[in-house]
């Protein structure tokens, strides 16, 4: 085990302290040259520079280097960015499963962007651990300083040794046996300029701005905050983006809400810019796109579900509200909030069809097929009838020259009709698609005549919830009260100390040394007590 090391002041310092905490006596032959030390951390012995023996040290000085945790974050940027190049799962539409719609819709480097998870990346395992290593990185690191640092900062004495004065960056000697009223003007001047002063034995520490050392730490603690925050959002129940797809008159369970919240889409209301009476403000935008919309908005209604139902079993509804979604006017409810994110005009809903004879057109009936529930067979009378044997909502032929539907989103309907007629017991079969009829089995005799179309427009409704707001707020609101602590204010001390029938001053900040030099002349201004000298200054212009 590592003993601790006793100075010759009485003060027992950790094994790898570089000069002594209390007294600044340095404590290594190695700093026993006249090189100025280093107070980045008061010499103090960091736990990830003294062991290096067992598994948990191992794992300690890996997190606790600088250079690990900011190439942590650098893998963890590149990483967001590329999860940026092509939409997240969330956000592309329903038309197909995604490790086909990537690939249709990107080519091959859609295709390798699912084969290698970018297209979950923020709820992905390996993210999550990028993440969590990027806290454990700035936890660790925070440990490993500022523990050393703030039990170094509490211990410091008045008098500080010879060779720690001498090694100062400012460093000054001045000749003088009766300095007793220079003393009194000093301790006046550094207490006026807001300084902490002690004495001991008629030596001096002047300190001020100590606070300002914890601002990398408080920055830390709110980046981990953030962390926090952001993690938090992958917990089911605290974080909800999702798209709602709503028609007109349709009523919808909303995501997330465990089936407690229904909505229903009233009517669909879009405005645009006229070119005559807006010319002037968005004519040329109208002239290049052809249409500018000025508000689209969604009139919906709000219901709860009214007691418990058993599977299967239609929900008793209860009215809660009626309210117009616009874009940033969401409809807000316990913590959700629905958005107003887009929209599709004319969506295709509902066909119709009649029965009719090829040669004469008489048609003996009609049928209209909704195309989001659509009914295996219409009775028409009379004994006639029709079957709908296959449906393809977004019709196309695969490679081998078969029938498919690329979505569940009826864009190109199409459709196997077996049509039974009184003298054609055993019914004829006819593909029926846009603009298309096949009759697979030969000519036949009756036909499935296109009479029209029922269109509806769609709602595209962005679900939100987010209970971790206020806690990535809270990190960003700590995070710049550290950027402000460390920025605005600095740690200064000014030591003073009598060596037989010389003043010492030495002086230390953690940044501005022309500031902090400046202050001290002003201090010992016609006090018989020479300035100190910029040790480094001097000896770059010798």
């Amino acid at each position: 085990m590592l003993k601790n090391v006793k100075c010759e002041c009485g003060h027992v310092n950790p094994h790898g302290t570089i000069f002594c905490e209390s007294c600044g006596k340095i404590l290594e032959e190695s700093e026993k040259d006249k090189k100025l030390i280093d107070m980045r951390y008061e010499g103090s012995a960091r736990r990830s520079q003294t062991y290096n023996k067992t598994i948990v040290d191992k794992i300690w000085n890996f997190f606790s280097s600088v250079k690990v945790g900011v190439w942590l974050i650098v893998v963890t940027l590149v990483a967001s960015a590329i999860g940026t190049i092509f939409p997240q799962e969330m956000y592309i539409p329903p038309l197909m499963p995604a490790s086909e719609y990537y690939e249709d819709q990107y080519g091959f480097f859609g295709k390798l962007y699912y084969q290698l998870g970018f297209h979950n990346l923020y709820s992905s395992w390996w993210y999550l651990i990028l993440i969590a290593s990027i806290g454990v990185s700035l936890i660790i690191c925070s440990l490993d300083r500022v523990v050393p640092l703030y039990r170094a900062l509490k211990v410091q004495r008045v008098t500080r040794h010879e060779g720690f004065l001498q090694r100062q960056r400012l460093f000054g000697v001045s000749q003088g046996d009766k300095l007793e009223d220079s003393y009194e003007k000093v301790k006046e001047k550094l207490k006026a300029k807001r300084y902490h002063v002690r004495e001991e034995d008629g030596n001096i520490l002047a300190e001020k701005g100590r606070f300002s050392r914890w601002g990398p730490y408080v920055n830390h603690v709110g980046l981990i905050i953030f962390l926090i925050g952001g993690m938090l959002r992958f917990v089911p129940g605290m974080y909800v983006d999702k798209v709602l797809w709503v028609r007109e008159g349709e009523t919808k369970v909303i995501p997330e809400t465990d089936g407690e919240y229904y909505l229903k889409s009233n009517r669909f209301i879009l405005e645009v810019y006229d070119k005559d009476k807006d010319n002037e403000v968005f004519g040329d935008a109208i002239d290049r796109a052809g249409m500018v919309a000025k508000n689209y908005q969604s009139n919906v209604t709000l219901y709860k579900k009214k007691g418990d139902t058993v599977p299967g079993e239609k929900p008793e509804l209860e009215k809660v509200k009626d309210f117009p979604i616009r874009v940033n006017e969401p409809l807000k409810f316990e913590n959700f909030a629905l958005y107003q994110s887009t929209y599709k005009l004319d969506e295709l809903n509902k066909m119709t069809f009649a029965l009719s004879e090829k040669q004469t057109n008489q048609e003996f009936g009609t049928v209209t097929v909704d195309l989001y529930d659509p009914k295996e067979k219409f009775d028409l009378g009379n004994g006639y009838s029709v079957e709908i044997v296959s449906y393809f909502p977004d019709f196309e032929f695969d490679e081998n020259g078969e029938p498919v539907t690329k979505s569940r989103i009826p864009n190109n309907p199409a459709f196997v009709f077996k049509m039974n007629t009184p003298d054609k017991p055993d019914g004829e079969v006819s593909f029926v698609a846009i603009k298309q009829t096949i009759e697979p089995f030969g000519d036949n005799t009756y036909k499935m005549a296109f009479k029209g179309i029922e269109t509806k427009n769609v709602s595209g409704l962005t679900v939100r919830k987010d209970l971790t707001l206020w806690i990535i707020a809270l990190g960003g609101l700590v995070f710049m009260i550290g950027v402000i602590q460390g920025a605005y204010w600095n740690h200064r001390r000014i030591w003073i100390r009598r060596v037989n029938n010389e003043v010492w001053v030495a002086g230390h900040t953690n940044k501005n040394w022309h500031g902090l030099k400046r202050e001290i002349g002003g201090v010992l201004e016609g006090t018989g007590i020479n300035e100190p000298v910029d040790q480094v200054q001097e000896k770059q212009e010798k």
